[in-house]
C-alpha cells in the first residue's frame, strides 16, 4: 500500500529544502515527503495523486508565494483531499491571515519562520495533526466490518460503542448490500440476527455483547492488580486528567470507564472555548489524546465493565465490579459524571437507535446525508450537534421550549447557527409526538405559546435535554442531594454538623465527600460549573488532595 503524502509547497528554495530535509528526517518511514515550489504546480499534482486513489494527510503550505498565496492554495486542495490537515508557514506580519484562515478555510494550525529547532518547534505539532488524521481516516476494507441496518437499535448502539472508543470500522447495510446480507445469513443462520461482527483475523461474532467485543477487539477489559493507590471512577475529562496527574506523580491509578473514555464531552462535535485549541477541537479527540497521555505516564484504564458498589474495610475501599471482581484501593475519586435525561412521549422509546439518538455520532449524521434532521435541545452540546449535522444534512430543525437561545447556548454557537441557511430554530416548542411504522418518518411539533401542533416529515431526531448525575453506586455510603449529586469540601458539613460517616477527627479536604478518602469530581459533584475545563481542573487539583489523604493513612 502506497505510503500517505506529505506536501510541502515554498517559493523559496532554501526554505524548501530546509523544511524538506526536516520531514524525511522524522517522518519518510511512514510518509512520502513530496515537496514542490508553487501552488499551481501543486495544483497539478493533487489531481494525479487524486486520479491514481493516493492519499494526502498533511498541506504544509508558504504563505507569502508569488501567484497563489498559501491559503488561495488551500481552499481547492481542501476540495481534492478534505481529510488533510492544513498547516500554513507564515511570518509574523501574516499572522492576522493566518488566524483569519481558521475559520475561512479550516486552517489546522500555523507556524512562524523559522521553526528551529524542529524537535521543539516543528515536529510536536506535525505529530498531533498526523495522529488526528490517522485517528480520523476511513477504515481499510481488511479491518472490523459491521453486518446490520441503519434502524436496528442494537447495530446502532455497537457502532456507537466502537466509534467512541476510536475504533474503526466499516458499516455495511444488509438492506443495501446483498453481499452483506449473505455473510450475515450465513454467519448467523438468521438474517434477523444482527449485528454480526466480522473480524481481521477472520472471526465473527453474533450479537456480541459489550464486554466480550471490547475484549475481542483489544481493549482493556480486565485490571491487571488487585490493589491501586487510586480507583478513578469515570473517563471524562475530570476521570481523564486525575489519571494523567496521578499516574505522572507516581501513584498506581485504574480508571474504570463503563463505555468510552470522554464522557459527555466525548460526544460533542467540536469544543471550541476550550483554551490551547484556536480551531477547537471534537471531544472523541481530546478524549483520545487524554488517553494516550495517561497510559503513557502508567495509568491503567479498564473498560466496558461498570462501577456497581464501593465498600469500606477500615481504610480500604472495595470497589465491586460489574464483572463480578473486585479492587481494592486507598483512595477512589468519583468522576463517573452524568446519565443522558430521556423523554417520556409516543414513539421516543420505539425508535431509540432507530431514528431517535440521545447525543450525535458523526457516523450518524453521514446516514442522514441530505434528509431533515431535528434537535431536541438549547445548550452548547444541542448547538454543537446541529452544526455537525448542518453539514451533511439538507435541513437541520432546532426545537427549544425557551423563548431564545441565550438563556443557554454560548453566543459563537448562536451566530454560527444564525449564519447557517440550513438550519432553522423554533422557539417556545416541544416535539410531542414521534411517529413511523418500521421507522421514524415525522415529527409533531407544538408551539407553547399558541397550543397549536404541527406535524413535520423528518428523518431522524436528536435529543440534548440535559442529564441526572451517575451516582447510584454509592447510594447509602456517600452522602448526596436529593437529586443525586454529590457534596463535597465544606458543603459536605453545612452548618458545622458532619455526617456519621465522616470519621476522622479533621474537615474534609476539598473535593472530598462525606468519606475520608473517597473524592468527587466534575458533573457528579453538587453545585459545579459545568464546563470541560472546569471537570479537567477539578480532576488536576483532586490529585494534590489525595496526596494529602494518603499521608494519613
Amino acid at each position: 500500500m502506497t505510503k500517505p503524502t506529505i506536501l510541502t509547497i515554498d517559493d523559496d528554495a532554501a526554505v524548501l529544502a530546509a523544511i524538506t530535509r526536516d520531514l524525511r528526517s522524522h517522518y519518510a518511514d511512514d510518509y512520502r515527503i513530496v515537496a514542490v515550489d508553487s501552488g499551481a504546480e501543486a495544483l497539478e499534482l493533487l489531481e494525479t495523486l487524486k486520479d491514481r486513489g493516493d492519499t494526502v494527510a498533511l498541506f504544509l503550505v508558504d504563505q507569502r508565494m508569488p501567484g497563489m498565496e498559501g491559503t488561495e492554495f488551500l481552499v481547492p486542495a481542501a476540495d481534492l483531499f478534505p481529510d488533510a490537515k492544513r498547516l500554513l508557514l507564515t511570518a509574523y506580519a501574516d499572522t492576522e491571515a493566518a488566524i483569519s484562515a481558521i475559520n475561512d478555510i479550516g486552517l489546522d494550525h500555523y507556524l512562524l519562520k523559522p521553526w528551529t529547532p524542529p524537535e521543539e518547534k516543528l515536529y510536536p505539532v506535525l505529530d498531533d495533526l498526523l495522529s488526528d488524521w490517522l485517528a480520523n481516516v476511513p477504515a481499510p476494507f481488511d479491518g472490523i466490518r459491521i453486518l446490520g441496518t441503519t434502524w436496528s437499535p442494537d447495530t446502532h448502539r455497537l457502532k456507537d460503542f466502537l466509534a467512541r472508543n476510536q475504533i474503526p470500522y466499516r458499516f455495511l447495510d444488509i438492506e443495501r448490500d446483498p453481499e452483506a446480507a449473505r455473510l450475515a445469513e450465513a454467519a448467523s443462520g438468521d438474517q434477523a440476527s444482527i449485528p454480526v461482527v466480522m473480524l481481521p483475523d477472520g472471526e465473527t461474532l453474533v450479537r456480541p455483547d459489550r464486554r466480550d467485543l471490547a475484549h475481542r477487539i483489544g481493549l482493556h477489559t480486565e485490571a491487571s492488580e488487585p490493589f491501586y493507590d487510586l480507583v478513578i471512577v469515570g473517563g471524562g475529562p475530570a476521570g481523564l486528567a486525575g489519571a494523567v496527574y496521578g499516574a505522572s506523580e507516581g501513584l498506581r491509578v485504574a480508571l474504570i470507564e463503563k463505555e468510552a473514555p470522554g464522557g459527555q464531552a466525548g460526544t460533542s462535535a467540536r469544543i471550541e472555548n476550550y483554551l490551547g485549541f484556536p480551531k477547537g477541537i471534537s471531544g472523541g479527540d481530546l478524549a483520545r489524546r487524554a488517553v494516550a497521555q495517561a497510559t503513557r505516564l502508567g495509568a491503567e484504564l479498564v473498560t466496558a465493565v461498570e462501577v456497581v458498589s464501593i465498600d469500606l474495610e477500615d481504610t480500604v475501599k472495595i470497589v465491586a465490579l460489574s464483572d463480578g471482581t473486585f479492587l481494592r484501593c486507598h483512595a477512589v475519586l468519583i468522576a463517573s459524571g452524568m446519565t443522558q435525561r430521556k423523554i417520556v412521549g409516543p414513539g421516543y422509546d420505539r425508535f431509540e437507535g432507530a431514528g431517535v439518538y440521545y447525543g450525535a455520532a458523526p457516523s450518524e449524521a453521514a446516514t442522514y446525508a441530505g434528509g431533515h434532521v431535528v434537535v431536541i435541545g438549547g445548550a452548547n452540546s444541542a448547538g454543537q450537534a446541529a452544526m455537525m449535522l448542518s453539514r451533511r444534512a439538507g435541513r437541520v430543525t432546532i426545537v427549544v421550549r425557551a423563548d431564545s437561545l441565550k438563556l443557554r447556548m454560548s453566543q459563537y454557537l448562536i451566530d454560527q447557527i444564525a449564519s447557517t441557511p440550513n438550519i432553522e430554530t423554533l422557539v417556545d416548542s416541544r416535539v410531542t409526538e414521534i411517529g413511523g411504522e418500521d421507522r421514524l418518518d415525522s415529527v409533531s411539533i407544538e408551539n407553547l405559546t399558541t397550543t397549536e401542533t404541527q406535524d413535520h416529515a423528518a428523518d431522524a431526531v436528536f435529543i440534548f435535554v440535559g442529564a441526572v448525575p451517575h451516582s447510584e453506586f454509592v447510594a447509602g455510603l456517600v452522602a448526596r442531594t436529593e437529586r443525586g449529586f454529590i457534596p463535597t469540601g465544606r458543603d459536605v458539613g453545612i452548618g458545622g454538623n458532619l455526617p456519621d460517616s465522616w470519621t476522622v477527627d479533621r474537615q474534609p479536604f476539598l473535593l472530598e465527600t462525606s468519606v475520608p478518602g473517597i473524592f468527587a469530581a466534575g458533573d457528579v459533584r453538587d453545585g459545579v460549573v459545568r464546563r470541560v475545563a472546569s471537570a479537567v481542573g477539578q480532576g488536576s487539583i483532586a490529585i494534590s488532595m489525595i496526596h494529602k489523604y494518603l499521608e494519613t493513612v
